[in-house]
């Protein structure tokens, strides 16, 4: 997996780069781009120990409203307020994330060409005035920031596709490396809630759609088109993020049995042509669509039936990450007993 994970790298770095020189057909510039970072994210994910923060089925049931109540305030900050000054309290917002996100992203890559001492050595920070406050960090990250803050300096000033989209695809494969769904009951809750949410804030109200156009931050991908009246097609980076963390779900698990990856590779399946269905659909009616309302059931489907096939229904069910995490601190404990 880590040979095809650098594959993956270097041809969604090479996709990104294509628009600058060659025109590239943005459909399918959307459905690569969008697979290559699901790949990467889920490569990522898999480590020696389970994800520190995992999502109860609560979280998951107020997840869509939660998304529902700041999609509408987005909105409505839109609409009273001046579109120029709530764009540049993003920007300053996003503009700092961003710097942590492309940091974590770079920072595997960049620790294999620095001394350990630089990788392993903590510096701890404290705030002045606020001592109890404090910042640990290795100088590695150090290192790691400079690129990301060329970038994040290089967005705030242009606001250029490639710097939106190279901060976009950061927050998508941290956002899929580091969260994790727990078990695949909250995930098929997590999808059915967003199902829904997508669904209607698409087809019933003008609120998804004028929040993304009005919406000046990477919380989208643009590829550039051929069309001068539409210059970029988008895709929100909840398309993949959310399914994307499912898909790693199904690649942990599969980990976890000590197999070769295959119920991975039919939920991926199942998020390819989830995507290539809804780039159909819009390409067909000429009209927004709600990428979710294809990609769940397709995710979830794929999912499914290679499952049923297998007769694997019942240890898919009852894996827990959250229990896994429990399992080895217990096992941590008892060892030190022993010792």
């Amino acid at each position: 997996m880590k040979n095809m994970e650098r594959i993956a790298n270097v041809a969604l770095l090479g996709l990104s780069l294509a628009p600058l020189v060659v025109n590239v057909d943005p459909n399918v510039n959307v459905i690569v781009t969008a697979c290559l970072t699901v790949f990467v994210g889920c490569c990522r994910s898999v480590k020696p120990t389970p994800p520190s923060e995992t999502m109860s089925n609560e979280h998951a049931m107020r997840f869509p409203l939660v998304g529902s109540a700041m999609l509408l305030s987005l909105f409505l900050l839109f609409k009273f307020l001046s579109k120029d000054l709530v764009n540049a309290v993003l920007t300053c917002y996003f503009f700092v994330l961003g710097i942590a996100a492309l940091s974590a992203t770079l920072l595997p890559a960049i620790k294999r060409f620095l001394p350990n001492k630089w990788n392993d050595d903590l510096i701890i920070w404290h705030f002045p005035y606020f001592r109890s406050l404090e910042i640990e960090f290795t100088r590695s990250q150090i290192v790691a920031a400079i690129p990301g803050t060329i970038f994040c300096v290089w967005y705030a000033k242009q606001k250029h596709w490639l710097a939106n989209n190279v901060l976009g695809l950061a927050f998508c494969i941290q956002g899929i490396e580091m969260l994790s769904l727990g078990s695949f009951k909250t995930g098929a809750i997590l999808l059915a809630g967003l199902f829904v949410y997508d669904i209607f804030w698409v087809f019933f109200t003008p609120v998804m759609v004028s929040v993304a156009k009005s919406f000046d931050a990477p919380i989208k991908l643009l590829f550039p088109t051929a069309d001068a009246k539409r210059p970029f097609s988008m895709l929100g980076l909840g398309d993949i993020v959310i399914p994307g963390i499912f898909v790693a779900l199904a690649l942990r698990f599969d980990v976890s049995r000590g197999k070769e990856p295959q119920y991975f590779k039919s939920a991926f399946l199942g998020y390819t042509f989830g995507l290539a269905l809804t780039i159909f659909v819009m390409n067909w009616f000429q009209a927004a669509q709600p990428a979710l309302l294809y990609i769940v059931p397709a995710v979830i489907g794929f999912l499914a039936v290679h499952c049923i096939w297998n007769g694997d229904v019942k240890p898919l069910l009852e894996f827990d990450e959250g229990k896994t995490k429990d399992a080895e601190e217990a096992d941590a404990k008892e060892s030190k007993k022993v010792e």
